[in-house]
């Protein structure tokens, strides 16, 4: 359990085309350009410098010479900036409206952004490392934008699911006199020590489970680690583990065995976050509803340990082999994520405890130790995690005097247990999906979307036209 901390990543997202069924996402144009921006925006010394990429659209602006076109500026996140701009359709659709320039910039340590090319990430230099923080990263898009308003007063809003999303609300907290507003989706700001229970994360994913068919399904998840644990204790039973899920590198040893038990947790915290009511390939392509799915399988108590394990083989393989053209399970990757940049982040700034008791959730029992997540930190990456860091430099739950923030949160999203559910002022707005799943608002528009995310995105709309007018 204890690497599943690291390798949970926020809002990750994959462009598959139409496969099996599966819809091809829109293609939206663009032109990728580079920035130049300091390695360290925050050091009097050092000139040294590297360029970041961003995406630029200006097809949506009627007047190129008007100094009041806004921009809506995507604070890209954690993973390849391309990705982000295929998969936030409702930007795209708000730039028509709005006659806006789009822009998605592509966070340092992602993608093409490296500030030290290929050894970016050599672990026998760990010193490259001292430049990847919410901060320095921050200061890109504000160094950024202000080079695109050139000189004007361009009203500029930005965009963020998830982490980005975080970004999009810090940046707007910290950078009011560049951004006039900012929709953050999806954000979990307040899933940090000491302010939300590490537990919520779990006990939401068990609640869409135990809700998508019957409570047989997350009855059944609960008795399959023992069922695992206990084939995993022989030779002969990591074999049946193996045959059944098809694993490209079978079950060996006890590590072997505990790799296999993580990915099969961050599968389901997956699941959760991409219930989308339609077909997507978001973190992998998938059937509408794709929890209750896999509920489906799992409708019936299940007596026998063999009887479990393959009908869990099963059950899994909606999110592992929907379209039927994987021919083995590798289990090195849950997803498309760029697992190496994120599990850098949560072992210096965002640390996000998460933790099972075990009996309310469907999950392994685990706690969470601070001590020996940060020894794991250290010998990974020679990196001291600072667990109130970001606390201390965005006010966590503190945020009255912010302004121009839209929170929007999903009720099926996990993350919402660390989200802004309730408003500290009137100048945030708090928006609830009942119906949404992770970011969903954020997708572009679609026949099967719930009334609820067609209201959100009204909502959402108009506020951002209001702050536009009032600028």
């Amino acid at each position: 359990m204890g690497e599943i901390q690291l390798r949970l990543s926020l809002a990750i997202f994959t462009v598959i085309l139409l496969i099996g069924g599966i819809k091809s996402e829109e293609k939206y144009h663009y032109l990728i350009k580079e920035f130049v921006v300091p390695l360290d925006h925050f050091s009097f010394l050092s000139n040294a410098t590297f360029s970041i990429r961003y995406l630029y659209n200006d097809s949506f602006v009627r007047d190129q010479s008007n100094a009041r076109t806004p921009i809506l500026f995507y604070t890209g996140n954690e993973g390849d900036i391309e990705l982000f701009a295929q998969n936030t359709g409702f930007l795209w659709e708000e730039a028509e409206r709005k006659h806006a320039l789009v822009v998605f910039a592509e966070h340092r340590y992602y993608g093409k952004s490296l500030p030290f090319g290929k050894s970016t990430f050599n672990t026998s230099m760990p010193e490259h490392l001292a430049y990847f923080t919410v901060e320095q990263t921050l200061e890109d898009y504000a160094m950024l934008i202000t080079y695109l308003r050139n000189g004007t007063q361009r009203p500029v809003v930005t965009f963020g699911g998830s982490y980005g999303g975080m970004l999009a609300a810090w940046f707007r907290m910290k950078y009011p006199h560049l951004a006039v507003g900012a929709l953050a989706a999806s954000a979990p700001i307040l899933q940090f020590p000491g302010i939300t229970d590490c537990d919520i994360f779990y006990r939401i994913v068990t609640s869409v489970f135990a809700n998508a068919y019957n409570s047989n399904c997350t009855v059944n998840i609960a008795k399959s680690w023992r069922v695992f644990e206990t084939l995993g204790g022989t030779d002969a039973g990591k074999k049946q583990i193996s045959d059944a899920f098809n694993l490209c590198s079978p079950v060996k040893s006890d590590a072997d065995l505990k790799k296999f038990l993580d990915y099969v947790e961050e599968v389901y915290s997956n699941l959760a976050m991409v219930n989308y009511p339609y077909s997507s390939s978001f973190l992998a392509p998938l059937p509408a509803f794709p929890v209750r799915q896999v509920c489906f399988y799992l409708k019936d108590l299940h007596t026998t340990d063999a009887d479990l394990l393959h009908t869990m083989a099963s059950a899994l393989a909606v999110y592992t082999n929907f379209t039927g053209t994987t021919k083995c399970l590798d289990i090195s990757a849950t997803s498309n994520a760029d697992e190496s940049g994120w599990n850098i982040q949560t072992c210096n700034q965002m640390v996000m405890p998460f933790c099972s008791n075990g009996t309310e959730t469907m999950f392994r029992p685990s706690t969470w130790n601070f001590n020996e997540f940060s020894e794991k930190c250290y010998k990974d990456y020679r990196l001291t995690p600072k667990p109130y860091d970001i606390i201390l430099r965005y006010g966590g739950k503190n945020i009255e005097a912010a302004t121009n923030i839209i929170f929007s949160n999903g009720l099926l999203d996990p993350w919402s247990g660390g989200g802004v559910l309730q408003a500290p002022n009137d100048k945030i707005h708090v928006i609830i999906l009942p119906e949404g799943a992770h970011h969903l608002d954020l997708r572009r528009s679609d026949p099967a979307d719930p009334p609820s995310v067609r209201d959100a995105r009204n909502k959402e709309s108009a506020i951002i036209a209001r702050w536009i007018e009032e600028f």
